[in-house]
């Protein structure tokens, strides 16, 4: 047996049990604020316009539905977890609420040559084959530490793995840092830790772009802040949170992920993990609204950190 990797901070572990526990409902009930608010994200087509030329100066960041992302700048466009399926499960546990709600805002043949993918971890949710097998073969993957035989065995042949805190090259002037987070992984009952999970901090032109990965609340975010912050953007999960009593080590709540914002230090977010999967138990609508509640609570500029609509683009300039 290979390496199995923790998060090295304390926290609620939980196994199998309690995903039994969880599903059967014998787990404390979720606390649910908006109980109405069941629609997913708004959505919108992309403007393929917007891409025909990568800008001559900052960062075009565009978002393709949960935690996938495509990032254009510097000479490079970028894809980050990207999953195009209709599904984030193998077959047969495609069941209803893994299905996707909202469809991807363009075709994977619609994007432009891709220069990197970067992979936060290999959940079906951040890591589709479908999707990756669409792309050509020695297309670059920047994958976690302990994720890149996995890949090479199924016939990818340009991965590299990153450790938390190590940097790779990823074009002229452009560099990626793999930053932690508090997670875990598995695709299989048997392989569950194998490899590792984290964010991503891309630095080029002069700016930073932080995708945060999946993850809890922990105090690796204050390093990161304190490491390589200020964040120009960052792209931040709040959904798939409830119930807590399961969920709370793996997946932030909207009030946390605000807490996240500020340790830090972004100038500018855009909400992401949410409204396009059903993938725990709180309704589909109610992580902006919990949102803008702690934003508010906390004196922040609304407009600062955004939950918008799959397809959008923001510009970083």
């Amino acid at each position: 047996m290979g390496r199995r990797f923790t998060n090295p901070w304390p926290h609620p572990r939980h196994g199998f049990r309690d995903v039994l526990k969880w599903k059967l409902g014998l787990g404390p009930e979720p606390e649910i604020i908006h109980p109405g608010a069941t629609d997913s994200a708004e959505w919108q087509p992309v403007d393929l316009r917007e891409l025909e030329e990568i800008p001559a100066q900052g960062w075009q960041v565009f978002w393709l539905g949960h935690a996938s992302f495509l990032l254009c700048g510097c000479g490079v466009r970028l894809l980050i977890d990207p999953v195009f399926s209709d599904y984030c499960a193998p077959f047969p546990f495609q069941f209803s609420g893994l299905k996707r709600l909202k469809p991807p805002p363009l075709a994977v043949f619609e994007l432009p040559p891709i220069d990197a993918i970067l992979m936060t971890h290999l959940h079906y949710d951040h890591c589709d084959l479908q999707t990756l097998r669409q792309f050509p073969s020695n297309t670059m993957i920047v994958v976690s530490e302990g994720h890149q035989r996995w890949l090479e065995k199924r016939g990818f042949g340009n991965v590299r793995e990153l450790s938390w805190w190590s940097k790779a090259q990823l074009a002229a002037g452009v560099t990626v840092v793999a930053t932690p987070a508090q997670h875990f992984t598995a695709r299989t009952p048997w392989d569950r830790n194998q490899g590792h999970w984290c964010g991503w901090c891309i630095e080029g032109g002069g700016q930073r772009i932080w995708h945060a990965g999946d993850s809890g609340y922990c105090p690796a975010f204050a390093e990161i802040g304190a490491r390589l912050g200020p964040m120009d953007f960052s792209m931040i999960p709040i959904g798939s949170y409830q119930p807590r009593w399961f969920m709370e080590s793996v997946h932030m709540n909207p009030a946390e992920a605000v807490q996240v914002f500020q340790e830090t230090r972004t100038q500018l977010a855009v909400a992401m993990h949410w409204g396009t999967f059903s993938l725990t138990d709180e309704p589909l609508g109610e992580p902006p609204l919990l949102l803008k509640q702690a934003l508010s609570e906390r004196g922040i500029d609304a407009t600062r950190f955004e939950a918008g609509n799959i397809g959008q683009m923001w510009r970083v300039i």
